[in-house]
């Protein structure tokens, strides 16, 4: 989804740039070099995707605009990227195609990213006008092209050797996973079996120090660690095998917690190129959800809304939310996400607003809960719906589900949506994403239950 995302922001970037041309990579990429020097030679239009190769190092150019003046031609490069900022990989990126471009003999009189502009707000349908900003990078990158030689120096010589060990470590995920993780980490011995980066929040800075006095293991962490409550809890778990349950605790916490309870959970899609009027780059927008409402006597009424019809979904959804209880705690897991859905739909649906503030203000957070009063270390420091089901309820998890999380329901609701999915394929996701939504919201259910003794 990323990298369509990412195509189709380049796509709407090369569209705002008046009589710009695109240079295509077939039949070869040696065309594309012969036809990049050809445009640049005239300079009289804006350039897409201009090609450039230098000491074996062969870049793409999102835009080169030419500038004239009575000194000559100067070109300045925009990288488009689908993020909401630059962010600092893209400087290194960025250094390169200035270090190739520059050693190509053309002249460069500013290098940026074109980025998204997250601030954003789509007034009229498909107009586009104001969604990017340029941060110019010209002063921080110069310095590090200057670098550029040595490096590819060092790599090629490094390619012409024996392939070298590296050590898996973060660098292998940030600010991407390497394709070569898995091939790399079968050449290591076997890791720890529950390692010290498992703890929540700060883990990965603790196995770090502790790697220095050769301790990789939870349960080899010394008593004077000066672990908080939270990881020494799960440093016993690990160590014993026990489960820590305390459910007198459980039922203090939620005492205040009134009926009839409803249970909430949301999808959304949030898309690079917003696509309905009133949203902005990358905002949520909820597209179904699911709500168990519980009575006292423990009775429950699954409620659910979904709408694939690819047109904007906040008014059916903030309508059918609007007809559950007026009392009565909304309770949702990491409840932060349900609350901002439901205060959003407020705004945006202005003849629901009194009902859905009322749902938000009602809302209640069950992850805390159970992140005070559970664990058990097959958790694995994760404290997600997804890690504790299974420690409580396995034959509840999502293992039998098409649709199986939330990067999936997004997928599913893209394929949906998308005017050419058949009408039989359309029932099919939707019938995925409802199983999903009711999943999630009945998971919170069982698990209080079970938290609870009830």
């Amino acid at each position: 989804m990323s990298f369509a995302a990412g195509h189709a922001v380049g796509d709407l970037a090369c569209s705002q740039i008046a009589d710009g041309i695109m240079v295509e990579a077939e039949p070869d990429l040696q065309a594309a070099l012969t036809r990049t020097a050809e445009l640049v030679a005239i300079a009289d239009r804006p350039i897409f995707e201009a090609t450039f190769e230098h000491e074996g190092v062969l870049v793409r150019v999102d835009i080169l605009v030419p500038e004239r003046s009575a000194a000559g031609v100067a070109w300045h490069i925009y990288e488009v990227k689908s993020s909401g900022s630059a962010k600092s990989y893209h400087i290194g990126d960025l250094a390169t195609q200035y270090w190739v471009i520059a050693n190509c003999g053309v002249t460069i009189a500013s290098a940026s990213i074109r980025h998204i502009d997250t601030s954003f707000v789509l007034a009229t349908p498909d107009d586009y006008n104001g969604i990017f900003s340029d941060a110019p990078l010209m002063d921080q990158i110069s310095g590090i092209a200057a670098t550029r030689d040595a490096m590819i120096e060092d790599i090629q010589e490094m390619l012409a050797g024996e392939e070298p060990v590296c050590t898996t470590g973060t660098h292998c995920s940030s600010p991407f996973a390497c394709e070569f993780s898995s091939h790399c980490s079968s050449l290591e011995p076997a890791g720890p079996e529950w390692p010290i980066g498992e703890l929540p929040n700060t883990g990965a800075r603790l196995a770090e120090k502790w790697s220095a006095e050769s301790v990789f293991e939870i349960a080899d962490l010394p008593e004077d660690a000066g672990l908080n409550p939270l990881h020494t809890r799960i440093k016993h778990a690990v160590r014993t095998g026990e489960v820590y349950l305390d459910s007198d605790g459980v039922r203090q916490a939620t005492a205040g917690w009134a009926f009839p309870r409803i249970w909430l959970d949301f999808e959304t899609i949030g898309f690079a190129i917003p696509r309905w009027v009133g949203t902005s780059p990358y905002g949520q927008v909820p597209f179904q959800f699911s709500a168990h409402v519980e009575q006292a006597d423990g009775e429950l009424i699954h409620v659910e809304a979904l709408d694939l019809s690819g047109r904007d979904p906040r008014e059916p959804i903030a309508s059918a939310l609007a007809k559950l209880p007026r009392e009565g705690a909304v309770i949702a897991w990491n409840a932060g996400f349900e609350r901002r859905c439901l205060r959003m739909l407020a705004e945006a649906v202005p003849c629901h607003r009194e009902a859905l503030f009322s749902l938000a203000e009602r809302t209640v957070d069950l992850l805390p809960v159970a992140k005070a009063h559970y664990y058990h270390r097959d958790q694995r420091g994760s404290f997600s719906i997804k890690a504790v089901l299974p420690t409580l309820l396995p034959d509840l998890a999502y293992g039998d589900l098409a649709i199986a999380d939330g990067g999936d329901a997004q997928l599913a609701y893209v394929e949906a949506t998308d005017p050419g999915c058949s009408g039989e394929r359309r029932a099919e996701l939707a019938a995925g994403l409802v199983a999903y939504c009711e999943r999630d919201t009945l998971a919170m259910v069982e698990i209080y239950r079970e938290l609870s003794g009830r």
